[in-house]
């Protein structure tokens, strides 16, 4: 099933090309990120409320390989600097993810709350986790995809354009990122 959506979202990148809008040219981003960039998919990240630098870096990551998702950098591949600009300034103007109806466990939101401010992730990320500049949106992001990002920060198997988050998350147990995602996920 993946593998079909991926050929047909390669399919209408190479057709976006020739599209008149942004609007146009994004549609095969919303194949996985979900309707104005609202993820419905499994360990894929919303686009929604992301700050234009820090996706204009991610975008420019993908393209030159220095982060590697195959899909992603196949997508990216094609893209003139002028397309990531573009591209980065209209994730911006996407509505942020709204937090699950569910406000969460009160124990597991006091943890994950907990492990939030010792690890100072306010400071960087913002107070209300929305980012700034060149640091991602937290906040309501999917569960699992933070789960899976931070772990993959934890055993370097992710690599940042710095070393910030990988010296973050050493600090944090394996067993507690559940706890982190879970909190950061259902943020208000």
């Amino acid at each position: 099933m993946l593998r079909m959506i991926l050929a047909l979202a390669f399919a209408a990148v190479a057709g976006s090309a020739n599209a008149d809008t942004i609007e146009e040219r994004t549609t095969p981003c919303f194949a996985c990120h979900g309707e104005r960039g609202q993820s419905q998919t499994e360990n894929t990240p919303s686009l929604g409320g992301q700050q234009a630098p820090y996706a204009l870096i991610q975008l420019f990551m993908f393209r030159e390989k220095l982060r590697t998702f195959e899909p992603m950098n196949e997508m990216a591949k094609p893209l003139t600097d002028d397309d990531l600009k573009t591209f980065s300034d209209f994730i911006a103007t996407l509505p942020k993810p709204s937090p699950p109806a569910d406000a969460g466990e009160p124990a597991r939101m006091q943890r994950g709350q907990a492990l939030a401010e010792q690890n100072r992730c306010n400071s960087c990320h913002n107070p209300d986790f929305s980012g700034k500049e060149n640091v991602p949106r937290i906040a309501n992001q999917r569960e699992d995809y933070l789960r899976k990002t931070l772990a993959e920060y934890k055993d370097s198997t992710r690599h940042g354009y710095d070393g910030t988050m990988a010296d973050v998350m050493q600090g944090v147990p394996q067993e507690q990122i559940a706890d982190l995602a879970y909190y950061l996920a259902r943020v208000r």
